[in-house]
């Protein structure tokens, strides 16, 4: 389970366990749309890196990246089903490129951390590009490569995979926008976590949040 930082944070993780989904990965985008899949710890903090960007059309927070099909939230926590909480991003490439979107996955990451992110830790939170077709393979790989030969950038390796998509399961409905259903235990969460803190350090800044420019 998430590391609990506060009992607000807490309760926050452990909400009903019993909502019902629908059972069925996210569909194929419409005409003229793309999608993008990240693993980068926390889905809470993940989405709001992505939400309120011009061109990106939704932004679900979810499971992806191992074989149970349908999977909980507890399940994935338990470290049985081999997800990593994750986001997927809808988007317009004619307003937002995927490249775009890499940018704002990488600045939003701890790519050296091969145990989690930040105060989160087990593989359900590790780093994770999701690619949907070779195109965004290439993108991919390029983008970890211009970092990693950037000077003075990271003592440590990159150890952020970049693998095939494959089925999106929602995750429950009360942790789709909790960044606007409770930005209180949000952002006690964030805090505590030391996300932010981190990703100055990495960065330069904190990480983005929804409706920044």
């Amino acid at each position: 389970m998430r590391h609990a930082v506060g009992a607000a944070s807490a309760d926050a993780k452990n909400l009903s366990a019993t909502e019902v989904r629908d059972g069925a990965p996210t569909a194929a985008p419409a005409a003229g749309l793309q999608k993008a899949t990240f693993a980068g710890g926390c889905f809470w903090c993940m989405e709001t890196a992505f939400e309120g960007l011009p061109g990106v059309k939704s932004v679900i927070s979810g499971y992806t990246g191992g074989p149970e099909r349908n999977p909980t939230y507890e399940q994935v926590s338990a470290k049985t089903t081999g997800h990593a909480e994750s986001v997927q991003i809808t988007f317009d490439p004619k307003l937002i490129t995927y490249a775009q979107l890499l940018d704002v996955f990488w600045h939003n990451t701890d790519p050296t951390d091969n145990g989690g992110q930040f105060c989160d830790r087990g593989p359900e939170y590790r780093s994770e590009i999701f690619y949907h077709d070779t195109a965004q393979k290439k993108l991919a790989e390029d983008s970890k490569r211009a970092i990693e030969s950037a000077p003075h950038r990271f003592k440590q390796p990159l150890v952020t995979k970049i693998v095939a998509a494959t089925d999106f399961w929602p995750a429950e409905e009360y942790h789709q926008d909790f960044y606007k259903k409770d930005p209180g235990r949000y952002h006690e969460y964030r805090g505590g976590c030391g996300r932010d803190r981190r990703l100055t350090e990495l960065w330069g800044k904190p990480g983005r949040q929804g409706g920044e420019k």
